[in-house]
């Protein structure tokens, strides 16, 4: 039975710059209150190609605080750098993925890569926020450098199209994410009247997000920017490309436990959040100039 599509909704009116570099149309929590709906999606952040042009000083996010959940950066074009308050740092370009778990609490910072800084050029990015259940709020904060080489690639018939898995599995081809609940992530690569056909579990929260191009989902037509919405009723979906096209699929069990959020801090109860703020502002996190 063909997955049910419960909508299909516009690009948010208005975009919002999150620091100097990153240019976003925020499709939920703020455009659509659909939260119960994408459990275990907290937010998706999406910028859509734009050139920011030449820069003296790489434009982007400076230190700020994380804790009881993960970010996950998806890079389609221009690059983004990274440093942690655990040491860490790294560079995403076009087809790579940071998958942070800030868990029990980190500091960051995001930026345009140097070199990308200095020559500008076209720039467009996601990035979703993903909860952790309760037993797995308080794990030690890492990442995942997920670069486009390791992710699982499954290749349409005719040479029709590539599925780059990130986490999660299709057709047999798995992605090297690892996550703490079940969570499919895919970037669908869609040459013109390509046809994909694949089943996800009618138990999964489940949309997709038209980057570029067009499509046909389950028989409703899917334009560039709109976000299809699934209802958990049946398991299949089909996909015929209108041109060609990028496509992001998200799925993902459901985790189904109070969600209190104050920005950056993601918890089950307001007396967690007081926590964490807590911890927040006696160094806990670590330092990060």
């Amino acid at each position: 039975m063909k997955k049910t599509i419960r909508g299909i909704l516009k690009r948010p009116p208005q975009p919002g710059m999150v620091g100097d570099g990153f240019r976003v149309y925020n499709y939920f929590p703020g455009g659509y209150r659909i939260r119960d709906m994408v459990d275990p999606f907290l937010m998706l952040d999406f910028n859509p190609e734009y050139d920011f042009g030449p820069s003296t000083h790489p434009r982007g996010v400076d230190v700020h605080p994380h804790k009881g959940f993960e970010t996950v950066t998806i890079a389609y074009k221009g690059s983004v750098a990274h440093h942690d308050s655990r040491g860490n740092s790294g560079v995403i370009h076009p087809g790579d993925v940071q998958w942070m778990t800030a868990g029990g609490g980190i500091l960051h910072k995001e930026y345009h890569e140097t070199e990308f800084s200095k020559r500008g050029g076209p720039f467009e990015m996601v990035q979703l926020w993903v909860n952790l259940p309760k037993k797995h709020k308080l794990t030690p904060a890492h990442y995942q450098a997920l670069e486009a080489s390791q992710m699982g690639r499954y290749a349409l018939p005719e040479n029709s199209g590539t599925v780059n898995v990130i986490a999660g599995e299709i057709m047999g081809v798995k992605g090297p994410a690892k996550t703490f609940t079940p969570i499919n992530l895919f970037n669908m690569h869609l040459k013109q009247n390509a046809f994909l056909k694949f089943d996800v579990s009618a138990l999964h929260n489940t949309c997709l997000l038209i980057v570029n191009g067009s499509a046909f989902v389950n028989g409703s037509d899917a334009v560039t920017h709109d976000l299809v919405l699934f209802a958990n009723e049946g398991e299949e979906i089909e996909i015929n490309s209108s041109e060609d096209s990028l496509i992001l699929f998200m799925s993902g069990e459901p985790i189904k436990e109070p969600v209190a959020q104050y920005g950056p801090f993601v918890m089950n109860t307001q007396e967690e959040l007081y926590v964490a703020i807590d911890e927040f502002n006696a160094g806990k996190f670590g330092q990060l100039e």
